[in-house]
């Protein structure tokens, strides 16, 4: 018997609507998944979130240099485009040049002594802690009235390590090798688990910066570069290879020597972890800890840039400084 099919209607509207549904679901669930993406790395790293807002430091010693009634402290400092002196610091910078073509290497080697440990400070962008804050490490320094500066630790591009500045606590949990600075103008590297930040403190512990890795421990080079591993934030390059670098070391209390080297450019190729240790064991560290480099880099002294940070005398924004003030 002949089965009878209804007629198509091929201009029937409803026809492909089904299928034409699936795919604006299937498109829907792709935007949004991308866009919750997009917006957890966004809010990762590049939205500001501000935690604390720190006291300016700088708020009492403007409206005292405006009281004409009140007696101010002069500072008798000298200097020079590389050299400053004072009854309170010695600052003595050089650049040093090794290599030829494209084994050049250039750096720039800061000398310090202090008579009071107060001098050398940390410094947050914005006077505010939190993560994606960021300031040129000039923009720092010139805010609170700065001799010298250095870039810290870029804190605020991860949420985890001890983070103790001018005294204070901002975060604790502890994961790595760090570096404490204390009161009595000494300075020693460490392990966050192994130390707690109360017991730093009760030692007089005044800074603590979370980067590494260790170069120099009780007079000695740490002996293992190889497998060094700082985070797991995105966009992380590799710090074996030869970079731009940021150090600070101690050679005895209140005798400090920080290191700036160049790099990824024409005149300087920067220098490997091995190659930093080396140069801070020669200037005569006992204690020495390698910081934030590549792009963050920066030697700031006397109201200029004294490197050439990202090989085009153009500074990164970061979380945070050391530096060096005269006076309270």
């Amino acid at each position: 018997m002949m089965k009878i099919y209804p007629k198509t209607n091929e201009n029937d509207p409803y026809k492909n609507a089904k299928p034409r549904r699936k795919w604006l679901m299937i498109t829907l669930v792709i935007v949004l998944g991308l866009g919750t993406v997009i917006y957890s790395l966004a809010d990762r790293y590049l939205i500001r979130h501000v935690q604390v807002v720190v006291a300016d430091d700088n708020t009492s010693a403007t409206s005292t240099s405006k009281d004409t009634s009140t007696p101010t402290t002069e500072v008798n400092g000298t200097s020079d485009d590389w050299n400053y002196s004072s009854d309170d610091m010695q600052v003595k910078i050089d650049k040093v040049q090794t290599g030829s073509g494209s084994d050049q290497i250039t750096y720039y080697v800061a000398d310090v002594q202090l008579t009071d440990a107060s001098s050398l400070r940390s410094a947050l962008a914005d006077n505010s802690f939190g993560t994606n804050i960021t300031e040129n490490t000039s923009e720092i320094a010139a805010a609170n009235n700065a001799i010298f500066a250095i870039n810290g630790d870029y804190y605020g591009f991860r949420d985890d390590g001890v983070i103790i500045r001018n005294g204070t606590v901002y975060r604790d949990d502890p994961v790595r090798d760090a570096m404490a600075l204390f009161s009595d103008g000494t300075m020693k590297t460490y392990n966050e688990t192994e130390e707690s930040s109360s017991e730093l403190l009760a030692e007089g512990a005044t800074n603590t910066l979370s980067f590494g890795p260790i170069l120099i421990q009780d007079g000695e080079i740490v002996s293992d570069f190889s497998s060094v591993k700082i985070d797991n934030n995105f966009g992380n390059r590799s710090i074996q290879d030869a970079n731009p670098r940021t150090a600070i070391g101690m050679i005895a209390p209140n005798h400090y020597v920080f290191v700036v080297v160049d790099g990824r450019q024409d005149d300087s190729r920067g220098m490997t972890l091995a190659e930093l240790a080396d140069v801070m064991k020669g200037l005569g560290a006992t204690e020495a800890y390698n910081l934030d480099g590549g792009g963050s880099s920066t030697m700031y002294f006397m109201g200029r840039v004294v490197n050439n940070p990202l090989g085009r005398n153009q500074e990164r924004g970061v979380s945070d400084i050391l530096y060096l003030k005269e006076g309270q």
